[in-house]
């Protein structure tokens, strides 16, 4: 079927009323009864400021420690120059201007915002420990809500796995395993309120997943003896046992495991090793050893 067009004397037809009413708008300008066109638009005109010296600029009040105009200056270089090695560096010193002072949502945005742009650049490495150190800064004390303790974590975590041989490296290592003792804490603290209210198997649950994912905090031993508490309450005298000989093995000089000792000596029956159990498996896979008989 042959394609028809559109009369030309049609579209011309159509087009007529909109060319009129346009004609009308543009003439109607000089004649404004409302007063909604008394002002007429003037674009403003922002002069280049040339990048070296906007960067300089910004490192200025940096000294001065007037961090919000510090990140309006690298903001704008950002934004004036994009795509170029100015707005990477830029980026990157919006990241640590916020953080410097104590916008730790803004620079944790800005790291990742430089992470998603350079992901290969020789800072890459820097944005992340930015990041995770806004994180890392926002912990809470274990009373509170502990999501911020997971994403410092986390970003800690990354740092170490992505650039090991980084400066930030050493650092990051060791504030790992600050955070992990404060999730292990917090889990404590769960743990304890639940054993004062004689849920046992609350208790257990907390306490287990103390010694299993934060075995090298110092929340460990408490954890075991806490776990025979819970465990001779219920009447499973065997796990009670096993607790206290794992805990007497891996820290036998712990006043903990001199209260889990006294506990089961109350009842007649001493630490005694169960092989095949979770606790015993789980710490001979850490230090290569079993606990021992009694």
């Amino acid at each position: 079927m042959p394609v028809t067009h559109r009369p030309r004397g049609r579209a011309a037809a159509l087009a007529a009323p909109v060319v009129a009413l346009l004609g009308l708008g543009l003439g109607g300008c000089d004649f404004d009864p409302t007063g909604l066109f008394a002002e007429k638009y003037k674009p403003e005109v922002v002069p280049d400021v040339p990048a070296d010296k906007l960067y300089s600029e910004g490192l200025a009040k940096l000294e001065d420690s007037d961090y919000e105009a510090a990140v309006k200056k690298f903001d704008n270089l950002d934004k004036q120059y994009q795509y170029s090695d100015w707005s990477r560096k830029a980026l990157l010193m919006t990241a640590y201007a916020n953080y410097e002072g104590q916008k730790y949502d803004d620079a944790i945005n800005a790291s990742k915002r430089y992470l998603q742009r350079h992901p290969a650049s020789k800072d890459a490495a820097y944005a992340q420990y930015l990041m995770a150190m806004s994180n890392y800064k926002q912990i809470p004390d274990v009373t509170r809500d502990q999501d911020r303790s997971e994403k410092a974590l986390v970003a800690l975590q990354e740092l170490v796995q992505k650039y090991p041989t980084s400066e930030y490296a050493a650092d990051a290592r060791a504030k790992i395993q600050i955070t992990r003792d404060q999730l292990a804490g917090k889990e404590m603290e769960i743990g304890r309120y639940y054993l004062e209210r004689r849920n046992f198997p609350a208790a257990i649950n907390r306490f287990r997943d103390v010694v299993s994912r934060y075995q090298t905090t110092r929340h460990t031993e408490e954890a075991l003896e806490r776990l025979t508490e819970a465990y001779w309450a219920l009447g499973i005298t065997q796990e009670a046992q096993n607790s206290a000989a794992v805990l007497g093995h891996n820290f036998p000089d712990s006043p903990w495991y001199k209260d889990a000792h006294a506990l089961l000596a109350q009842g007649g029956v001493a630490p005694r090793e169960e092989k095949s159990s979770f606790l015993s498996k789980l710490f001979r896979g850490v230090t290569g050893k079993t606990a021992s008989a009694e």
